[in-house]
């Protein structure tokens, strides 16, 4: 590994200071984007939405749960992604992973809530399996597609004024990371992510994105997945984004 220089304290110091200086403005950026994400235009939802739940069918103001806003991850839990019928989506079950305790969102007056087209026979079974108590729903018509996320994952974010429900945010791709706190830590180390995409000094380790994700009950113990790597640029319509969008 050709490492950084070793430096004395006062060194050491004065190079955080200096680098302390631009996470500042970098907090300030992100304060200052999400201020603008509050005064992005509302769309009005026009069309009924129906899901499967836990105790039966729910239409999309159904889902808020009495509270003012919500948020949807679609999660690509279901037959046909990898692991199935074991697990989803390593991604997905990723984010899975970093669900907070939802009463500190609740007390905001938000609702989360993921979203998958598995039977809820089945996201009962992962769930437990996973450990995951997030509220989970089945998706049984054209939301997905409607909102961005029928070919890869994404959060939506809406709001109700009485029985009008509004969409007001979504984000996909790396805009995700934002809920998985894994890539915060590995981001505040030497060594990063560890990922060929990053720009890390000569000689540190790195392996492709994607590949070395795993669900967390079967880490050490499995094979790449169709959905790892970068797309595949004779494919347009394959759905993976690159890995430094």
């Amino acid at each position: 590994m050709n490492t950084p220089p070793i430096v004395s304290a006062q060194e050491w110091e004065a190079a955080h200071q200096e680098l302390l200086v631009k996470e500042k403005e970098l907090t300030r950026a992100r304060d200052a984007l999400a201020a603008q994400r509050r005064r992005m235009p509302w769309l009005a939802v026009e069309k009924d939405y129906t899901f499967d739940g836990p105790e039966g069918k729910v239409n999309l103001l159904g889902l808020f749960q009495g509270r003012r806003q919500l948020i949807v991850y679609r999660a690509f839990i279901e037959p046909g992604t990898d692991g199935w019928p074991d697990h989803g989506c390593r991604g997905c079950s990723m984010v899975a992973d970093h669900v907070p305790h939802l009463a500190h969102l609740n007390a905001r007056d938000t609702t989360l809530v993921f979203a998958s087209r598995a039977a809820q026979s089945d996201l009962e079974r992962i769930k437990t399996r996973m450990g995951w108590t997030v509220p989970w729903y089945t998706i049984t018509d054209n939301f997905d597609a409607d909102f961005g996320v029928d070919e890869w994952h994404g959060t939506n974010a809406f709001i109700r004024d009485g029985d009008r429900v509004f969409r007001t945010y979504f984000i996909n791709n790396r805009g995700d990371e934002a809920f998985e706190n894994t890539w915060t830590y590995l981001d505040m180390t030497a060594l990063g992510r560890q990922e060929t995409w990053e720009d890390s000094p000569e000689g540190y380790p790195q392996s492709p994105p994607y590949e070395w994700w795993d669900w967390h009950d079967a880490y050490g113990d499995h094979e790449p997945s169709r959905w790892f790597g970068d797309p595949d640029p004779n494919n347009p319509n394959d759905p993976r984004p690159p890995r430094n969008s």
